[in-house]
């Protein structure tokens, strides 16, 4: 019994060192199918997240500012007149890249009203009527008060500041509000 187990064993041991036969093109390294359509495409690859410009070719920035001041960039940074936060502009992905007119929607009463434009090629009317008329753009606030206080500065401590949040000139850290700017 122990020499069957014995034959057995080596039988086995012998078997396994055997590759199993493959086709050759399974085994070479650098294969490549060919594409189910025939030959291969020269498929285009989208950019890298992040890859997209602050303006498209029409001129549409990416990131605007949500208080309407002009200018904008390609991420949500502070807005360099207001400070205020950017917000994603759904029109700079759009196909034709220009702004859409507002379309007006007629009550039963025969008024027509403004819509409210959402941005998306879409708009809604207001509830109440017309809106009240924008109030107009105020100046922006200088950098520094009559007291020489910055409005923004480095929250580590650095000398200096800035009129908005943006990176601080020593440290690289995003400057903070200053509330002794407003006393």
């Amino acid at each position: 019994m122990i020499r069957l187990f014995i034959v057995l064993t080596i039988a086995i041991l012998c078997s396994c060192g055997n590759a199993p036969q493959r086709p050759e093109p399974i085994l070479d390294q650098n294969y490549q199918p060919t594409p189910v359509g025939g030959a291969a495409t020269n498929a285009v690859t989208p950019p890298a997240p992040g890859a997209e410009p602050a303006q498209n070719a029409a001129g549409v920035w990416h990131y605007t500012c949500p208080t309407g001041c002009s200018g904008g960039a390609g991420s949500a940074v502070a807005c360099a007149t207001c400070g205020t936060t950017l917000v994603h502009n759904q029109t700079y992905h759009s196909n034709n890249n220009q702004p859409t007119a507002p379309t007006s929607i007629t009550p039963s009463g025969g008024v027509t009203s403004p819509s409210i434009n959402l941005g998306d090629g879409t708009s809604i009317a207001p509830i109440g009527g017309a809106p009240a008329a924008a109030a107009p753009p105020k100046a922006p606030e200088p950098a520094q008060n009559a007291a020489g206080v910055w409005h923004y500065t480095c929250s580590a401590g650095c000398s200096g500041g800035a009129g908005s949040a943006v990176a601080c000139a020593s440290c690289g850290a995003t400057l903070a509000h200053n509330a002794d700017y407003h006393k």
